[in-house]
């Protein structure tokens, strides 16, 4: 694995893992999974984002591994919690949701060294119908991404394809935040935008990972970044999704660390 980095700290260029080094990705992409499932089942009316928070921290330093977000860039909290117009990066608080609240928990993990990331988007209670296609479209736009993936594949196929999918059901495609590559630091290259052309952008090579994540908007693609510094939200403060995967390119095609279902058969 490269390691140079530019002067933000971030690696430059694309880089690949060794087999030791995706088992310790594949590891911490487990952490998060399992710990994803918790918060999925903790979510309901009058629990507080600071609580959640602490599920969180607890679980992943449980399982061995250590908060990615904590403290990154200065970032307070082991989740970012995002609620209905908040696409992004909401600090825990001692704000309750509420019955009807969409809400969006990003959340990653370290061990040995190396990251994995992911993210979704629950209903608090009962909530719209409208919420609900929201939240389905942006998970299976995901899974449309990710089915791009594969070894001679590029970039802009997982692009190309979030992209018809959300915006052919009327979604806006966030531009101003992206997917990335992921491994000893929490953001490497190369961006993984939601919007592009088939065929354009990196190559796909076995040993590269990458976090996928679309953020779809009820209205317009457009965002702004609240007064904390940290939280973006939609400029017209219509509803916003988001779901992320961490995965990487195998020979055999794609496999996803961060996945559901990977815990649900170890059980």
């Amino acid at each position: 694995m490269t390691n140079d980095k530019n002067q933000n700290g971030r690696p430059t260029g694309v880089t690949i893992k060794s087999s030791k080094e995706l088992d310790l990705m594949r590891e911490s992409g487990q952490i998060v999974a399992e710990t994803k499932i918790l918060l999925a089942e903790a979510i309901q009316p009058g629990l507080t984002t600071a609580e959640l928070d602490r599920i969180a921290e607890n679980e992943i330093r449980k399982r061995g591994g250590v908060p990615s977000f904590k403290g990154y860039l200065g970032f307070p909290a082991t989740i970012c919690s995002s609620f209905n117009e908040e696409i992004v990066h909401g600090i825990p608080s001692n704000r309750c949701m509420n019955e009807g609240d969409l809400i969006s928990i990003d959340i990653g993990a370290i061990v040995g060294g190396f990251h994995s990331d992911t993210a979704f988007t629950a209903g608090v209670g009962d909530i719209t119908g409208k919420a609900q296609c929201l939240i389905e479209a942006t998970e299976k736009a995901l899974r449309l991404g990710i089915a791009q993936v594969k070894p001679g594949a590029r970039i802009g196929d997982i692009s190309s394809a979030i992209q018809e999918y959300s915006e052919g059901l009327g979604y806006g495609v966030v531009r101003q935040y992206v997917g990335h590559g992921i491994g000893r630091s929490l953001h490497e290259d190369p961006q993984v935008p939601n919007y592009g052309s088939p065929g354009k952008g990196p190559i796909l090579r076995q040993g590269m990972t990458i976090a996928i994540e679309p953020m779809l908007n009820m209205g317009s693609w457009e965002t702004e970044t609240m007064s904390d510094g940290w939280t973006v939200v939609t400029a017209d403060r219509q509803l916003s999704a988001h779901f992320e995967d961490t995965v990487a390119i195998t020979n055999a095609g794609v496999e996803v660390f961060t996945s559901v279902n990977m815990v649900e058969a170890k059980v």
